[in-house]
């Protein structure tokens, strides 16, 4: 027959080795009120190697950016929700871009650059890159089903969330959101990657 002081501790044993077989508890990024769209993806999927265009028409690839934090916008200027949310993004640069983050706003307007950057101009973006996709290859193989659609991807390439629709991009839980991955250390493939 086990004692008590037996019986706690055989208990306390079976406790710890469930915790272990679950493994530790994946923290969950904030989602305050305003990011309450955002929907994480779990587990996190690579990002696509796609390609899309800067302004000048140089080709680029998400994996280009590997190592900073990126939120891609998919977005055009026939999108009235897209529009309303263009200011909040070029603040969200302003605020962040620069230090391990980077907003990519992608259009989609099939006039590309001849289309975006009097658009720009007339709203008075100065922060935000223009970045182009008007074949929408890159929207297509981010599985956007509508625009906007904002996707966030970790330093190591990896999709780590979604939010569909127009969202307030430069409010505290947004940068609460975005400092929390831009806080997570950095992979050791990319530390020795930048010292090679």
């Amino acid at each position: 027959m086990f004692s008590v002081t037996t019986k706690h501790t055989a208990f306390a044993a079976a406790l710890f080795c469930l915790g272990l077989l679950a493994g530790p508890a994946q923290a969950q990024p904030p989602l305050g009120p305003e990011m309450a769209d955002f929907t994480p993806i779990q587990p996190p999927r690579p990002a696509p190697e796609t390609g899309f265009t800067d302004e000048s028409g140089k080709s680029l690839a998400l994996a280009d950016l590997r190592g900073t934090v990126l939120l891609v916008n998919l977005w055009a200027t026939w999108c009235a929700p897209c529009v309303e949310e263009m200011p909040a993004l070029d603040a969200l640069q302003a605020k962040l871009g620069g230090r391990g983050f980077q907003v990519l706003a992608v259009s989609t307007d099939r006039g590309g650059a001849k289309q975006v950057r009097p658009f720009y101009e007339k709203h008075g973006l100065k922060k935000l890159a223009i970045y182009l996709d008007p074949k929408t290859a890159l929207t297509r193989a981010l599985g956007a089903k509508g625009l906007p659609t904002s996707i966030l991807i970790d330093r190591d390439g990896n999709m780590v969330g979604q939010l569909v629709g127009a969202a307030a991009w430069d409010s505290p839980d947004a940068i609460a959101l975005i400092r929390y991955y831009m806080d997570k250390p950095v992979p050791a493939s990319l530390q020795r990657a930048a010292a090679d």
